[in-house]
């Protein structure tokens, strides 16, 4: 299975956010963690990306006479990477955009059906705008938001920080402004 395929799996991209933060997991524990990903499909996946090298063994230690294994992400190995992006097709995209809305959608649900959940409380939002913006304002943007975050990403888990999941989505909404009809024409 190619690095596509196996990445732009809804699935997987939940496990996958299960294993952020530099934490190693058992199998059982991301169980409990997707309660409505059936545990068979969590195993069947875990493996997957245990045998593509996504998932690494950690450590392994025998509880009631079979090996449990402790799993961490490869953070190298789990993400698209650029040249594989470039390369590929349209029809790859519509099929990775899909697997991360069915991904982001299926963790919203599982935050709302969680005892507790209170999306004002907890800052939840999903606002969408539509900013008009040059190919250097577009590039300026994209640093300024990979530097917010990049000052982030490093962050462990400790007592105080809980996960929370960011999808960042950007896309051109619709054609380029035309020129104002007295821009148009030419200085006389």
């Amino acid at each position: 299975m190619d690095q596509l395929d196996l990445l732009l799996h809804p699935v997987r991209l939940r496990i996958v956010h299960a294993m952020s933060g530099f934490r190693t997991r058992t199998t059982s524990e991301l169980c409990a963690g997707l309660p409505d990903v059936p545990k068979t499909t969590v195993y069947r996946h875990v493996g997957l990306l245990a045998e593509a090298g996504v998932l690494e063994v950690a450590e392994e230690q025998p509880v009631r006479g079979v090996v449990e294994r402790h799993y961490r992400l490869r953070r190298d190995r789990a993400a698209v990477g650029a040249d594989a992006a470039e390369a590929m097709s349209l029809e790859d995209h519509r099929r990775g955009f899909t697997a991360a809305m069915a991904a982001l959608l299926a963790e919203f649900n599982a935050y709302l059906d969680r005892d507790g959940a209170d999306p004002t409380a907890d800052s939840v939002g999903y606002r969408q705008g539509v900013l008009w913006l040059s190919p250097g304002e577009l590039a300026e943007l994209i640093g300024e938001v990979r530097a917010v975050l990049a000052a982030r990403s490093g962050n462990r888990p400790e007592p105080g920080r809980s996960p929370h999941l960011m999808s960042a989505i950007l896309f051109p909404a619709g054609q380029a402004a035309e020129p104002e009809a007295d821009e148009a024409k030419p200085a006389g």
